[in-house]
């Protein structure tokens, strides 16, 4: 008996969407959702690198990136570029299994958050996450997270 697979996502952005005037909600899982794989200090300060290395080369605005065990949180906006959204997220998740050898789950999760106060909630409930997962007890103390420097490049 075949199992079936899930529908790939979309990720299609309407027309009359502008994506880089707009904030992404986007999540990324590992494929084993049950160990370690990214919160530790040997993973997560090249994980980190690769985050800002792809804002200073313009390819993303990372507000913030929030790296737990086993999956990323990020609030990402997408500067004027040929390249897709999904294109540029898919890029980084091939580069970082290949180089760092994370074994992401295939896609990933993405909304577009329509107001500021969206934005806000996601980021707390981001920051809010190792600390729901018991992993710390204030958000403070979660050393895996990074957040854009000064203010994001306009078009």
């Amino acid at each position: 008996m075949e199992i079936p697979r899930k529908k790939r996502l979309p990720h299609d952005v309407p027309l009359w969407v502008d994506p880089q005037k707009e904030v992404y909600f986007i999540t990324v899982n590992c494929e084993n959702r049950t160990r370690n794989q990214l919160a530790t200090p040997e993973m997560a300060t090249p994980l980190i690198e690769t985050v800002a290395y792809r804002q200073h080369q313009h390819l993303w605005w990372p507000h913030l990136f929030l790296i737990m065990p086993d999956h990323v949180h990020a609030l990402l906006s997408f500067p004027p570029s040929r390249k897709t959204m999904k294109q540029v997220v898919l890029k980084w998740k091939e580069w970082t299994a290949r180089e760092l050898d994370i074994d992401w789950q295939r896609d990933f999760f993405e909304h577009r958050l329509r107001d500021e106060q969206s934005r806000r909630e996601k980021a707390d409930y981001i920051l809010q996450n190792p600390v729901r997962k018991g992993l710390v007890t204030s958000a403070e103390e979660w050393p895996f997270v990074y957040f854009g420097e000064s203010s994001r490049p306009g078009p």
